[in-house]
Parts: structure tokens; C-alpha cells; sequence
């Protein structure tokens, strides 16, 4: 173990010994240190320790028997597109209150009965109903006990009867206050607790901001809800299948449809995330951990708020994640915030100016567990949300007529494609709202699961692979179907598998590709949009999708009036190693392909089902479509319209950059922990939150752009894949496998970049990455979440100009927080001199 002497949480981190056989240990700080139960339970669950796949070839589900869709007790089975998949539900923001009115506040988090427990749902509503109280800090509130306090000790023996834990988890101090928090004051919160499946009691109804009442939401609209409530839904993934256990699923609230935090730039918000799990680590249906870190993925956000895997915390606390919807350039460029491109929606048919670089706007984001050494286990159980960015160029408003889309009745709802002077690129979306309509703008979370015969969920603690469920979900239902209109819509597609790629296509009911095109990579808009299918991309299909990437795609319904059309998923896994191959799209539609678990991959095939209606009361008459249409954005169109240019560094900065290469493999791991990553030539290295392996430096001047760095990231070894996450910035492929990107990666910004033997993948990505605003801890990592836990993972930190020591490392206990001496690498802060002198720079 990486055990160091502690450092207490004051400013001064003076050093402090604590007794290294205190029973304040739990899993969370052994995790290869499985209880009796926990190992039990896995194994009733249907699985083994086993170097053997229980299939000849198809390991899927991993290790494991398939997952029935027929279960006792049940009245029928679960049948693919029969049932409606749920649209996201909102958070919903609430803005900030004084400090003095909710001082008076001191109803706490609702206790539990006993250690294996969870909240009662109607009292956690309640609780969470409150406005936001204690009133949140820049430091640390470690003054106020754990919530369960009393439960913890005198039941559950995990603290000393003289202690009673801190109620906020975050690490005190200097080390993880908050970043620049009197400039970006929060101005709205939501709150929200990770707790066991249950009903939802409807207690984010009044927060929707379609109300209910607005376009497809409303009444008679495809996505009205009876009583305008998600109130009385259950977690199943299938309406023929049993609820989840409170011990098999855990998810914000614990409740379903999963979440959505919509979000303006320029209006700061505030988490606060309270963990309502078990306090008994064991009362887990055999996987997941209690102890939980919440990363945005890819905010542009203080390292103290980006989910640091050992800043994690324990039940009974809340951590305050505090995010300043910032552009990236807000000290450099546009500093007096004059463009109105780098603005957000007034609520007013207006834009408000906010500073930064317009060509750094984002848009699809999620945020997601990142428990050290338990990623994959929380986030397949359920700890995953989604969150959209809402912008002057991205809006989510479409024009109601042409006088609105040139811009003559309102600045922010005229369109780009009216008149170039216009910032609103008018995506789909719809015009029911000032922003963030989602009427024709769709959040799809894309993951695959597994489950055991009484159809509760299971995953394989032991396989260091990769864990495949043999089922496809999106949005949490097993193969569902979704009722659109005809005319364009705007899909944001997550990957939010364990180890699974995709690689999708889209197909009418006799087999034809349906066009549609590409507009955002990751989290970003793309300076052109790529259309679908191409001879680049095999198959016609969209690039292989790896687990975290996200791709936003317009599809046009429009000549399809009464017709069903299919996402199909075409990449082919034996093993969670990494995609095998493309499955020919004939041959899985014709059947010859046989996605049965024996013969060949069960998530091979169709997956989406589109049921596509026309507008009136009929549902036959065709709609009106004011949207964007992304073909006029296409490379070389007629006067080159451009969605958001790619912010290239300039030849000087790439030729003075840091080099670092990173090298993703098997090399110096272990039976328990075989994957490594070597940084700068060195030798490959398990993960240790104390080790800094590179540390780039913020600007000189308070107002620089910030320094450019090449990141050399290499696949150590054939065989598998990696898709492999670089925190906080985005970076601009220079190269992939030594050649110039294909479009959709040549005029985009990543944040996850594949690396693997497929044909859209290669053995290295070469690519530009600059930093500022913020400094302190982030994460590499391969986003093959298992990989990941078996320690495909390494920390490196933003540091100021002169800065020398590195961050201590956050070491929580039941107790609170200490901190550890940190150590670095040889080449931390020279980078790889030896790629420097061999890289050619691309023309």
C-alpha cells in the first residue's frame, strides 16, 4: 500500500502520526481487501474466480451465465423496442440564497435504521427540498459532525465514541478550498444525494423547466408525462423485469429517469452531493463502494472540484463541488467580454456578454463516480448524470419563424445561418423557451448491463480486463423505443459503458443507411459538420465510440412519416479487452450474424428503435423545421460557414512546448494490478495518489494564454484498447498513428482519445493541450473504467509559476481528512526531451 505518515488538514499541513491499525479502516482504503460477504454474494451472483471465460469465445456477459429476460414471478418477458425510454429529468437549478436566511436552518440529512440502510425516500425528498443549508465556504466546513454520527459509532463501530466525523468531506484547508471563489460567487445550486434504488416521489417535478406545459412536453406532446410527474417510477431496467434492490442500484436521489443539469456559462454553480449509501461497505449486492468522488467531466473547474479520485467521502457527509461555468481564455481573450459569441441566454430572448474565447464554448458533458479503484463498480451501479452547457452559440433554441432566425426581433435567437453576424447556431431543439429546449434535443446514455436471475444487477469484481454485459440499455431501459417527429432532431450520444466501445449506424426497416451528420466530438462543437455514412468511416457507421466519448449527431426525419428506423451497434467484443472487429451491417441485419452470446456478440445489432410521427392533431402533417441544417456546414461549403473554428497554437508555441509521452500497457504490473502506464520513457507504474507525474505551470502573467504542452499518448502493446481521458483541458489531435486526423478529429477538441488496433483508432495520438484559470490535481487515465481500477491511472498537477512543492495528498477517513507527502517523477517537469527532439511538427 502507498500508506505515507498523515498531514493534518490546517493551512500549514503541519505533520501528524496517526495509528496505522486504527479500525477507522475500511475497504475503501484496502480495495483488494474483499469481505467475507462481499465475495459470497459475488459468487451467488453467479460469479467465479475463473482463468477460463465460461463461453468458448464469447465472454460476455464476463464471466458469467446470460442475463435472463424472462423471470419468475414476472407476468411477461422483456421484449426489445416495447418499452418507452425515458427522457432525462432535470436537476434544476435554484439561485443561491442569502446566507442569512437560511442560518436558522438545522434539520440535517435523515438518518438510517441500521448500518446496511439507506434513508427513507419521503424523508430524503423533504430534506432535499430545503434550501441549501449549512450555508457553503471556501475552505472546508470540518467544524459540524456526520450526519449519522451517532449511528456510525454507537452501531456500526467506526469511529471512537470521543469523535464524531465531519459532516463536509471535502479535504480542509488551503490545499482544497475553493479556487476564485469570491469572483465566481455561486449564483445557482441543486443538490442531490447517491442513495439505493427506490420510487421516485416526484420531488424534482416543480424544477423541469418545460414545466410540463411547453412544446413536446406539454399536452399532447410526445413527451408529456400523466399528471406531469415522474412521480411512481420504479428502477427497472425493463417494465417486465423486477425494481432494483436499494443494494443492487444507487443513483442520484435513487431515483429514475436518470439526471440532467442544464447550465448557463456565466452563472456559477454549486453542488452539493450528499452521500446517503450504507454505512456498512458490504451491503453492496456484491460490488460498489461506499465512498464516492464526483468528476465533471470535462469542466473547466478547480482541481479541488474535479473529482480527485482520493478526495473521496463517506456516508453521512456532502461534498460542495463548485463549478464556474468559465470559458477557457477568461484571463487572456475577451477579457472585457465585448463578442457576444461568448455569451449565455439572458432568459430574455438576449445575450449576457461573459469574457473568454468563444472557440472554447462546450456543450455535452456528464459527470460520474471516480472512486479510486472503484470507478467502473459506482458508475455501472448507477453514478452517472449527464449536463448540458448553454451558450450564445449553443442556446437550444430554435426560431419560431424567419424574422426571429435573422435576428430582427431578438439578438440571441437570430441565427448563424440567417446572417453570420448572428451567434445562435439554432440546433435543434425547439422554441418553446428562451433555452435549453429539449423537445428535438436528446440526451441518450448508451450502456450495457448485466443481471442475475431474480433480474437484479451484477457486475464481476474480479475480471482485470474489462467487464461486457451481454444486454443494451439507453437511458437505463433494456432496447427501448422512442417516439420522434418528422423533421430534424439533435442526439447527444454517451458512451457510459465499463469497457464497451460502439460503433453505430442508423438504418430504416429494409436495411438502408440513413444519412445524418456529425456536429460535436466530446464536449465540443466542431468548426465543420461531417456527414454520415462516408467511405472514412467503415460500415458508413459513426467512428467507434470509446466508453466517456460523447458524439452529437442531427438525424432528419423528415420523409419518414409512419416508419420505424434503428440505431445499430456494430462493433464486436469477445472479451473486455477491447473491440475485435466490425461486424458487417448486412450481415447483422440479414441474421447472419448470430448476436447470441455463443456464436457471437449478444449487444451486436439493434438497439434504438425511432417510431416517426407527423405533426397535427392526426400526427400525419408535416412539421415545420427552422432549425439549423447541418449539411450547409459541411467542409467547402458555399461561403464556409463555420460552426466553432478550432483554436490552433501557433508554430512558435508548438515549437517551444513541454513535450510528455505517455505509454499505456501491461509492462511492471501485477496478477491484481496488470495495467501500467509509463511516463516519459520510463518504467510502467501502477497507480499512487501520491506521485505527481507531470506538473505543466500556469502563465507567467496573470493574464497569459497559457502554456501549449504535446502529450504523446501510445499503446504499449497489441491486443487491447484504450481510450484514454486527460482531465480539465481539451486538447487538438496533431496526429493520429503519425498521420493527419480524419475530419471529425481534425476539426474537434477531445477529451478522450482512443488508442487501439481498430481502423478509426490507431497505436498513438499526438496532440496540443494549453492550461489556465486553474491550478492543482487532475487525472490520466484509460476510461476503460476496469483498466482504470487495476491501475491504469496517473495524477499530474497544474502548478503556479515558481511553485516547487507538490499538493499533499488527501487521505479521508471516517473522521475527516489528513494529508500525506507527495512525490514526483524525474522528468515532471521537463517533460520527455528525447520526443521534443524527435517530433516533427505538423505544417
Amino acid at each position: 500500500m502507498y500508506i505515507m505518515n498523515h498531514f493534518s488538514a490546517t493551512d500549514s499541513a503541519k505533520i501528524k502520526r496517526r495509528d496505522k491499525t486504527s479500525k477507522l479502516r475500511t475497504l475503501s482504503y484496502n480495495p483488494l481487501k474483499l469481505s467475507s460477504l462481499t465475495i459470497a454474494i459475488a459468487a451467488l451472483s453467479g460469479f467465479f474466480v475463473s482463468s477460463s471465460p465460461v463461453q468458448a469465445k464469447f465472454n460476455i456477459p464476463t464471466d458469467s451465465t446470460a442475463s435472463p429476460l424472462c423471470i419468475s414471478g414476472q407476468p411477461r418477458c422483456a421484449a426489445p423496442f416495447t418499452a418507452k425510454m425515458l427522457m432525462f429529468e432535470e436537476f434544476g437549478t435554484q439561485a443561491m440564497p442569502n446566507e442569512s436566511n437560511v442560518a436558522t436552518l438545522t434539520s440535517g440529512m435523515p438518518g438510517v435504521a441500521d448500518c446496511q440502510s439507506t434513508p427513507v425516500g419521503t424523508a430524503l425528498d423533504t430534506f432535499l427540498n430545503e434550501p441549501i443549508h449549512p450555508f457553503p465556504t471556501r475552505k472546508a466546513n470540518d467544524i459540524l459532525p456526520n450526519a449519522w454520527a451517532d449511528k456510525i459509532k454507537k452501531d456500526c463501530g467506526l469511529l471512537p465514541t470521543n469523535l464524531s466525523g465531519v459532516l463536509e468531506g471535502r479535504p480542509g484547508g488551503e490545499q482544497f478550498a475553493h479556487q476564485r471563489w469570491d469572483e465566481f460567487m455561486p449564483q445557482a445550486y441543486f443538490q442531490s444525494a447517491m442513495t439505493g434504488a427506490r420510487i421516485n416521489g416526484g420531488l424534482r417535478d416543480k424544477y423541469q423547466r418545460h414545466g410540463y406545459s411547453i412544446g413536446e412536453f406539454g399536452p399532447g406532446g410526445l413527451y408529456h408525462l400523466d399528471n406531469n410527474s415522474t412521480k411512481g417510477t420504479e428502477v427497472k431496467i425493463h417494465p417486465n423485469l423486477p425494481a432494483q434492490d436499494p443494494h443492487s442500484v444507487w443513483t442520484f436521489d435513487g431515483t429514475l429517469p436518470p439526471k440532467l443539469l442544464m447550465a448557463r456559462y456565466g452563472e456559477a454553480v454549486l453542488f452539493r452531493h450528499y452521500n446517503a449509501l450504507p454505512i456498512d461497505v458490504s451491503a453492496n449486492n456484491g460490488f460498489g463502494t461506499h465512498t464516492i468522488s464526483t468528476h465533471e467531466h470535462n469542466g473547466h473547474d478547480g482541481a479541488e472540484n474535479d473529482g480527485y479520485a482520493h478526495a473521496y467521502f463517506y456516508p453521512g457527509q456532502f461534498y460542495d463541488y463548485h463549478w464556474p461555468m468559465i470559458l477557457a481564455g477568461h484571463d487572456s481573450i475577451n477579457k472585457g467580454a465585448t463578442d457576444l459569441r461568448t455569451g449565455a441566454p439572458d432568459g430574455y430572448g438576449g445575450i449576457t456578454p461573459v469574457p473568454g474565447d468563444w472557440r472554447e464554448t462546450m456543450s455535452t458533458h456528464w459527470f460520474h463516480d471516480h472512486m479510486l479503484d472503484f470507478t467502473a463498480q459506482n458508475v455501472y451501479k448507477g453514478n452517472a448524470a449527464m449536463m448540458n452547457y448553454y451558450s450564445a452559440v449553443d442556446r437550444g433554441r430554435e426560431p419560431k419563424d424567419m424574422n426571429e432566425a435573422s435576428g430582427n426581433s431578438s439578438v440571441g435567437y437570430g441565427c448563424h445561418y440567417a446572417n453570420p453576424n448572428n451567434a445562435n447556431l439554432c440546433f435543434p431543439s425547439g422554441s418553446g423557451m428562451d433555452w435549453g429546449n429539449r423537445d428535438y434535443d436528446v440526451n441518450l446514455l448508451v450502456a450495457d448491463k448485466a443481471w442475475d436471475n431474480s433480474g437484479q444487477l451484477k457486475f464481476n469484481i474480479f475480471n482485470t480486463d474489462g467487464f461486457l454485459g451481454d444486454r443494451i440499455t439507453v437511458n437505463w431501459e433494456y432496447k427501448p423505443y422512442l417516439d420522434v417527429r418528422t423533421r430534424r432532431y439533435r442526439f447527444r450520444i454517451l458512451n457510459g459503458s465499463v469497457s464497451r466501445y460502439y460503433k453505430i449506424a442508423i438504418v430504416d426497416e429494409s436495411g438502408n443507411k440513413i444519412p445524418y451528420h456529425m456536429i460535436a466530438n466530446d464536449g465540443n462543437i466542431m468548426q465543420y459538420a461531417v456527414p454520415f455514412p462516408n467511405a472514412a468511416s467503415a460500415e458508413g457507421a459513426l467512428p467507434e465510440q470509446g466508453i466517456a466519448e460523447r458524439y452529437d449527431i442531427v438525424v432528419d426525419f423528415k420523409n419518414f412519416t409512419g416508419k420505424k428506423l434503428y440505431f445499430v451497434n456494430l462493433l464486436e467484443h469477445e472479451n473486455g479487452l477491447g473491440p475485435k472487429r466490425v461486424v458487417p451491417l448486412v450481415d447483422v441485419l440479414s441474421g447472419k450474424y448470430k448476436a447470441d452470446g455463443i456464436n457471437g456478440d449478444p449487444v451486436v445489432g439493434k438497439f434504438l428503435e425511432f417510431r416517426v410521427k407527423g405533426c397535427g392533431s392526426k400526427g400525419t402533417d408535416a412539421c415545420t423545421d427552422l432549425s439549423m441544417n447541418p449539411a450547409d456546414y459541411v467542409e467547402g461549403n458555399k461561403g464556409d460557414k463555420q460552426m466553432i473554428p478550432v483554436n490552433r497554437p501557433t508554430t512558435q508555441e508548438l515549437q517551444a512546448a513541454v513535450n510528455r509521452t505517455f505509454e499505456f500497457g501491461r509492462s511492471n504490473g501485477t496478477d491484481a494490478k496488470p495495467w501500467a502506464i509509463k511516463t516519459d520513457g520510463g518504467i510502467g507504474l501502477n497507480m499512487d495518489p501520491h506521485r505527481l507525474s507531470a506538473a505543466p505551470t500556469l502563465p507567467d502573467a496573470p493574464d497569459g494564454l497559457g502554456k501549449v504542452e504535446i502529450w504523446h499518448i501510445k499503446l504499449g502493446g497489441g491486443g487491447w484498447s484504450h481510450p484514454v481521458h486527460v482531465h480539465f483541458e481539451e486538447g487538438q489531435i496533431l496526429y493520429r498513428g503519425g498521420k493527419t486526423p480524419t475530419p471529425w478529429e481534425k476539426y474537434a477538441r477531445k477529451d478522450v482519445y482512443r488508442i487501439g488496433p481498430l481502423a478509426d483508432s490507431t497505436s498513438s495520438v499526438d496532440m496540443a493541450i494549453r492550461f489556465r484559470e486553474f491550478a492543482g490535481t487532475y487525472m490520466e487515465h484509460c476510461h476503460n473504467t476496469q483498466h482504470e481500477d487495476k491501475t491504469m491511472l496517473l495524477r499530474w498537477d497544474i502548478q503556479h509559476p515558481g511553485e516547487t512543492i507538490a499538493v499533499p495528498t488527501p487521505m479521508p477517513e471516517w473522521d475527516g481528512v489528513t494529508y500525506d507527502v507527495s512525490t514526483t517523477l524525474p522528468t515532471y517537469k521537463i517533460g520527455d526531451l528525447k520526443a521534443k527532439a524527435a517530433f516533427v511538427l505538423p505544417k
